[in-house]
């Protein structure tokens, strides 16, 4: 899906015929239902003709036999068709969301681009229970147009001018109901968009709602959310004032239609053209007829906001990837040397740095967003701009995205937690369960808070792990990282949250642990960089200066300002 995408069209399309069974089998008991229905005031007009007017008992026990089956048939037919719609339209909103998912977790990127994590939560959930909706929808539109047909066959059986007006009024009345749709489409695709913009900023203000607190700025994010929400309930209520408009249209126009079918068959019994019986049931039909125009009515409208739901989905679908996949491939061993020459992104302006294999080396940026540029870069969640970043002598740009994150690890500072357990959440990185965890617990000093949770590593974490303090978070995140034992770890400041004591012992065992494996820690840490065989500086987005710990802070007042104050 990532070369060129699917269309709003194609999403629709495909949606349907994924339960195009479904859909058929749906279809064919909405047509005898529909069927079934139409027969109904045809054998009430038989009835008064061949039993009431002539006076005749078992021509009326017969033909009221006849109207139970009928009624038995079209309700069971009912029935399972319901049963059939609504699993075809969740099946086919739960294809959707898998497809949405598998685009979104895609390692090539793109898909969040310019998107709040809410609103492909919105997308995945609304659009896609929309898009259902239309696979839903189509066998009673289906069904709908068989009644249409039917009745018309049935009507020119009684009266030629009877049926010839229901089969040359049908497809204006179609043509209208289109036509009337367009505004509810556009209106949709509106609503959705502001709809899913709201739980964006909904889901990232809840996200962090500690910060906010923490600086006193709530209600200046209540005022946002305010002026969000209330931009989403006014096209909300455009889109329900033009669906009612919508609405309103076609049943006007249905109940002309079905007023003039009324008229012509009380004229043509006026003039004896028709039988009492046959006017009942060509009034019964002119009022049956009201059933399938109002199922088209619906269909046309599912159909005016799937498309505009679909043409979202298409969007996300068709992102552009942030990186491309290449074809070069590493050695069979990774050693772990990292060389970056030129490279540009951002706030990175040309970093030049060679990484040798097996060491430990300590990256103070000065600018948080070079630190964050420097990660994307190194995790290939994007390519620099200019540059390159070669691992054991191969380009990342090369290497397909999934495979350089199988050997180069990024831990970045705000990694989140998952609603799990506390050794779950340590074993994500791995390759199972039966990994041995424990080194990496020591190493993070998580084993300290696994001791003092109630079930220890077995103990349920709350999502993002808001159930633990931010010290205990970072632990358990650095555990993770470590645990994975990736040829190249890259951690983004793991101990920000954590005191000091703990800090001095996290640095110790870190580097003990990851003895003979490439590491690179991101941060201004005194004790963690104490612990490095050398600290490269970025300063105004480019290498500064390249030192020992202890060096740096004897001879660089820069250095000293930002690592010890």
């Amino acid at each position: 899906m990532l070369d060129g995408g699917p269309t709003g069209g194609q999403v629709l399309r495909r949606a349907i015929r994924g339960q195009r069974r479904q859909v058929a089998g749906a279809s064919l008991l909405g047509m005898a239902h529909q069927g079934c229905e139409a027969m109904v005031p045809v054998v009430i007009g038989l009835i008064i003709d061949e039993a009431v007017a002539t006076g005749s008992s078992s021509a009326l026990l017969r033909w009221l036999v006849v109207l139970a089956v009928l009624f038995f048939v079209l309700s069971t037919c009912y029935r399972t068709s319901a049963r059939i719609t609504d699993g075809a339209g969740e099946r086919a909103a739960h294809r959707l969301r898998l497809d949405l998912g598998a685009r979104v977790l895609n390692p090539s990127g793109g898909a969040d681009a310019g998107r709040l994590p809410g609103e492909l939560t919105s997308i995945a959930t609304g659009d896609a229970a929309r898009v259902g909706a239309v696979a839903a929808a189509l066998p009673y539109g289906i069904s709908a147009v068989a009644g249409l047909v039917i009745s018309a066959v049935v009507l020119l059986r009684i009266s030629v001018p009877l049926g010839l007006l229901v089969l040359l009024g049908i497809p204006p009345l179609l043509w209208l109901g289109h036509r009337i749709s367009q505004p509810l489409e556009r209106r949709s695709e509106v609503e959705q968009e502001r709809a899913a913009h709201a739980s964006g900023v909904a889901a990232d203000l809840v996200a962090g709602l500690r910060v906010l607190k923490g600086i006193g700025a709530e209600q200046a994010a209540v005022s946002r959310y305010r002026r969000t929400s209330q931009d989403s309930l006014a096209a909300a209520l455009r889109a329900a004032g033009s669906r009612a408009w919508h609405d309103g249209a076609i049943l006007a126009l249905t109940g002309i239609f079905i007023a003039v079918i009324g008229l012509v068959g009380a004229h043509l019994a006026m003039r004896g053209s028709i039988s009492v019986g046959e006017l009942v049931a060509a009034v019964g039909l002119a009022q049956f007829l009201l059933g399938p125009f109002q199922l088209l009515t619906y269909v046309n409208g599912e159909f005016a906001q799937g498309r505009a739901s679909a043409d979202r989905i298409a969007e996300v679908l068709a992102s552009a990837p942030a990186v491309t996949a290449g074809s070069d491939a590493l050695p069979d061993q990774v050693a772990g040397r990292l060389r970056l020459r030129g490279v540009t992104h951002g706030a990175l302006r040309g970093v030049d740095l060679d990484i040798g294999p097996g060491s430990l080396v300590g990256v103070v940026a000065k600018d948080p967003a070079a630190a964050a540029d420097l990660l994307l870069c190194l995790g290939r969640e994007i390519d620099p701009a200019e540059g390159t970043i070669e691992l054991d002598g191969v380009s990342l740009a090369g290497l397909d995205p999934d495979g350089v994150r199988s050997m180069i690890l990024v831990a970045h500072h705000d990694a989140a937690l998952f609603e799990s357990s506390l050794l779950d959440n340590v074993l994500a990185g791995t390759d199972g369960g039966t990994a041995d965890v424990e080194p990496a617990l020591k190493a993070s000093a998580a084993d300290d808070v696994a001791r003092a949770l109630p079930q220890g590593v077995d103990t349920m974490l709350t999502e993002r792990g808001r159930s633990l303090s931010g010290g205990q978070r970072q632990r358990v995140a650095l555990a993770r990282a470590l645990a994975a034992d990736h040829p190249v770890l890259v951690v983004h400041d793991p101990t920000t949250a954590v005191d000091t004591v703990t800090e001095s012992r996290i640095a110790a065992r870190l580097r003990e642990l990851r003895r003979g494996r490439t590491t690179i820690l991101v941060t201004t840490s005194p004790a963690l960089l104490a612990v490095t065989d050398r600290v490269v500086v970025l300063d105004d987005g480019a290498v500064t200066a390249d030192g020992r710990h202890p060096e740096l802070v004897a001879t660089d007042a820069a250095y000293r300002s930002v690592v010890l104050t």
